[in-house]
């Protein structure tokens, strides 16, 4: 088995899926923007071979690329991960023939109002929305279902450039950050009061092999915008409670309706007054490092049962559901550079056995930006076998630990 793995070295975490490939067998050339010379000697030692594009984006250039492999030898699979990638890669697999998503699977995991759209033809019930490429258009649909809504790039990746729009001021200035009226087209949207979360899978030939149900505190667009608040996201081990089965039905409607054959997916859903609310998929893992939180929690290398599905059509292993494992996201009290962090002392004290891992800046270290997102700054990741002792724990974390900054 031969499979193009696009960036595998950026992000961090991308060398984990090279070294899932390789540890079950499969010879894997990367196709990246750094220079071979610029990957370290462990990634180097399970890559196959490497090509170096301007940008993986470009479709022009990674064809090209795919070219010159399939060149020199046969090729079972192209792969990547991550969201932007997705859809310049479905087109690029398209015209070289080789397996894999297809384009129109990816192109509505990519295009908001075109997802939602087609899901709702299918009968899946998901908040009401629009694509807008106008000012009017905007202002139509507001009038229409009324404040609030929410706006945000029709390609947009979790948070990312994502407006609350409670008024006429403050959709004023969303329209300028979004450049609406300047060409830009974005996803206008029905807000959904409820609690947020989402529904990760790993789907093998069409089929959820694994999965696994995650829970945001508070939800993700206050957590990006409000800087004393530590968000957590916290994965449970009681998804076989019959409270989930509902959920769990719903995404593999989802995920049939979208024909999605072999790949991650990560979706997002709203539970509240109207019921479960569909939010949106992407054909690709979550972010954040949440499928380690996954693996910690359920003794379970996924990184390599995501590997052994591509090149072996079916998974090996099976979750434990040992564990609920969370990552709590500390924030700099100021933007500045890092002075301390206090509290960690106190925490290994109190829940030693119970941490996964933790970042920690140095002294010196420039802050990011609040909205820069559960990874920016410090965090922890804690493991317990009951979810609520697990809540008090990461509590304990957001109203103990402090970082610092000046």
């Amino acid at each position: 088995m031969h499979v193009l793995f696009v960036a595998p070295h950026f992000p961090a975490y991308q060398r984990q899926f090279v070294r899932g490939l390789k540890s079950v067998g499969a010879r894997v050339t990367g196709i990246g923007e750094s220079s071979v010379h610029h990957l370290d000697s462990e990634l180097k030692s399970w890559l196959h071979g490497y090509e170096q594009v301007s940008n993986v984006c470009d479709e022009a250039a990674l064809l090209n690329a795919v070219r010159r492999v399939q060149a020199r030898e046969w090729v079972d699979r192209l792969e990547a991960t991550i969201e932007a990638h997705i859809l310049p890669v479905a087109h690029v697999r398209a015209e070289a023939k080789i397996p894999g998503l297809s384009v129109q699977s990816a192109l509505l995991c990519r295009d908001k109002p075109l997802m939602k759209e087609f899901l709702r033809a299918k009968g899946i019930s998901s908040a009401m929305s629009t694509a807008a490429s106008s000012v009017d258009e905007v202002v139509q649909f507001i009038q229409a279902v009324g404040y609030p809504v929410i706006l945000k790039p029709r390609a947009a990746a979790g948070a990312s450039g994502t407006w609350r729009v409670d008024n006429d001021a403050t959709l004023a200035a969303a329209l300028r950050d979004l450049g609406v009226g300047d060409g830009n087209s974005v996803a206008v949207e029905e807000f959904i009061e409820g609690h947020e979360g989402f529904y990760d899978t790993l789907t093998v030939r069409g089929n959820i092999a694994h999965d696994f149900v995650s829970h945001y505190y508070p939800n993700v667009l206050e957590a990006m915008r409000t800087r004393w608040i530590s968000p957590q996201i916290v994965v449970t081990n009681r998804i076989d409670a019959g409270s989930y089965q509902e959920l769990r039905r719903f995404g593999e409607r989802v995920i049939r309706a979208l024909d999605i054959d072999t790949a991650a997916t990560h979706m997002e859903w709203f539970f509240g007054p109207k019921g479960l609310k569909f939010s949106e998929i992407g054909a690709r893992p979550p972010g954040v490092g949440q499928w380690d939180l996954y693996c910690a929690a359920n003794d379970l290398d996924l990184y390599q049962e995501w590997a052994y599905a591509i090149a072996h059509g079916e998974v090996q292993n099976r979750p434990s559901r040992r564990f609920s494992a969370g990552i709590i996201a500390l924030r700099p009290d100021r933007d500045g550079r890092i002075r301390g962090i206090e509290g960690f002392d106190e925490l290994q004290r109190r829940f030693g056995p119970y941490i996964i891992d933790a970042h920690l800046p140095s002294p010196g270290t420039p802050t990011q930006p609040v909205e820069a997102g559960y990874m920016a700054n410090a965090w922890v990741r804690l493991r317990h076998p009951d979810y609520d002792v697990l809540r008090e724990m990461l509590d304990w974390v957001g109203t103990h630990m402090r970082v610092r900054a000046g």
